[in-house]
């Protein structure tokens, strides 16, 4: 029995949910959905899939997400993955990505998965997935190039 069907949620936190909310409509043609605003805090929902959404925090003075430091060095949360719907999909979010400055578009092919890292406008690494060889077994190191991608200089 499988006992989830994904993440519901991601909160991160921002200096500035306009910016944000642009690119993730521009990457991703998410939606972004308002819930509280006032001057000490604003809350927000970014839809990246059915049921996960980002939920964004903005608090008046909050330094937080200035912070950002390399891989694996930046605590309990590090990095979050989204499943792309396709493989059209996956390369028009690349190609979207690159155009903002967001990703250098080196795909890792993982074995049965397809792998881009982006970094959105606070700093927070974020990865697209794309299942595109189903039910094989091998798995590739990290940065086993994808054939048919290549990165900007």
């Amino acid at each position: 029995m499988t006992m989830l069907r994904g993440f519901n949620h991601v909160a991160v936190l921002t200096n500035d949910t306009d910016r944000l909310h642009d690119f993730y409509r521009a990457a991703f043609d998410a939606e972004t959905i308002e819930a509280e605003k006032n001057d000490e805090m604003r809350l927000s929902f970014i839809k990246v899939g059915p049921q996960s959404m980002l939920h964004v925090f903005q608090f008046a003075g909050n330094t937080e997400a200035d912070k950002q430091v390399p891989m694996f060095g930046r605590g309990r949360l590090d990095h979050f993955g989204l499943e792309a719907a396709s493989r059209e999909a996956f390369d028009t979010i690349r190609d979207r990505l690159i155009a903002r400055g967001a990703s250098d578009g080196f795909v890792t092919d993982f074995g049965s998965e397809l792998s881009l890292f982006f970094r959105d406008p606070d700093g927070l690494e974020g990865e697209v997935l794309f299942e595109h060889n189903p039910g094989s077994t091998q798995i590739n190191p990290p940065g086993t190039k994808a054939a048919g991608y290549e990165p900007v200089a």
